[in-house]
């Protein structure tokens, strides 16, 4: 992709000129990475799957399609902090930015066997990737990285899971057809346009879901590119744009589907894209990242490690460890509640800010 379009290419433009490429880019990555969900799931329907498969894989999975091709053609460059940054800046933004300003705006419901299985598999996977970096870094120092062999142990664990998660979904569609046998399953925004896709020709279908593909891919690079350039002439570490900036947006696919589930009434789905976008951003993000190129914790110029060990992944250690005490507190009591919200909001924004404190 560096050979189509070279890191040259951004050096002589305008610092504007750079913005309305990254502001464009990631325009382009959600379009994309709706193309991909639509053409995939359609597909899918047409190809007989199950609905609760496509619920359960295609469409989690396509919602985080643009932070793995951004994370991955960064790796691919040889830029860990938007790599690695991206990853747990996504985190960051999806559990305190989207979940926080979910649960402050209305009261969302707990289902209780998707947070006793999924909810806790993403307290897992959070875990798992802060613990990797750290353990990592006290034992190799400054040559840390997460190599392919981490990659391909994340990739492992992601089919494990996508596995799990569709024997969990059946579970859980018998379970609440023996509870509420007369009840009506509610269809949802992305199952209905698949089913209307899934009348369109089979060649079809492969064409719109390759040009998808095409369109997060050169988008992803558009956005790096962009991204690193304005990084270099604001003096701003890779780590902070990409745990910021990039990282909200590739993030705003999750924010839009929240935005949307809470205006039209299905709130839980504002909770499962949030736990099952965060689950995705581990194993599959990091993992196919770190596959493509080994990730480095720590660059050759120190600001990694002040940033990301010191700042990013505490912080996300900090929101993961409060939705772990929010799991608890909604199992009991049937929903979150709204002032749950309220300190996630809080540290999403003395994160954002304290990057800029301590590295402009």
């Amino acid at each position: 992709m560096e050979a189509l379009i070279p890191d040259h290419s951004f050096e002589h433009m305008p610092q504007f000129m750079l913005i309305v490429v990254a502001l464009t880019a990631i325009y382009a990555l959600i379009r994309g990475a709706d193309i991909l969900v639509e053409s995939a799931a359609g597909m899918a329907y047409r190809m007989g799957i199950p609905k609760i498969i496509v619920g359960a894989t295609i469409v989690s999975l396509g919602t985080t399609s643009p932070e793995c091709a951004v994370s991955v053609m960064a790796a691919w460059s040889g830029n860990a902090g938007l790599a690695l940054g991206n990853a747990v800046g996504s985190i960051i933004a999806d559990t305190g930015l989207i979940f926080g300003l979910g649960c402050a705006m209305v009261v969302l419901p707990a289902d209780k066997f998707v947070l006793k299985r999924q909810g806790w598999t993403k307290i897992a996977t959070d875990v798992l990737l802060i613990g990797l970096c750290y353990t990592t870094w006290f034992t190799m120092g400054d040559e840390a990285t997460l190599g392919r062999a981490v990659g391909i142990l994340l990739c492992v664990l992601l089919v494990g899971y996508l596995l799990l998660s569709v024997y969990w979904a059946r579970q859980h569609n018998a379970a609440e057809k023996l509870a509420n046998p007369t009840v009506q399953p509610v269809v949802s925004e992305h199952e209905e346009h698949a089913t209307e896709l899934a009348h369109k020709s089979m060649g079809m279908m492969v064409l719109w879901l390759f040009i998808g593909l095409v369109v997060v891919i050169f988008a992803s690079r558009f956005l790096v590119g962009s991204a690193t350039e304005v990084a270099l002439r604001w003096g701003i570490p890779q780590v902070v744009i990409a745990a910021t900036l990039v990282a909200f947006g590739t993030s705003l696919p999750e924010l839009m589907v929240g935005m949307s589930a809470i205006r039209k009434g299905h709130y839980e789905l504002l909770v499962g894209n949030i736990i099952g976008a965060d689950i995705l951003n581990v194993l599959f993000v990091v993992g196919v990242s770190a596959i493509a190129r080994p990730l480095p914790i720590i660059d050759p110029s120190g600001q990694i490690p002040a940033i990301f060990l010191y700042l990013h992944l505490p912080t996300m250690l900090i929101m993961t460890s409060l939705f772990m005490f929010y799991i608890f507190s909604a199992i009991k009591h049937g929903s979150f509640r709204r002032w749950q919200g309220y300190p996630l909001l809080a540290l999403y924004v003395i994160y954002v800010v304290l990057q800029f404190v301590l590295t402009v």
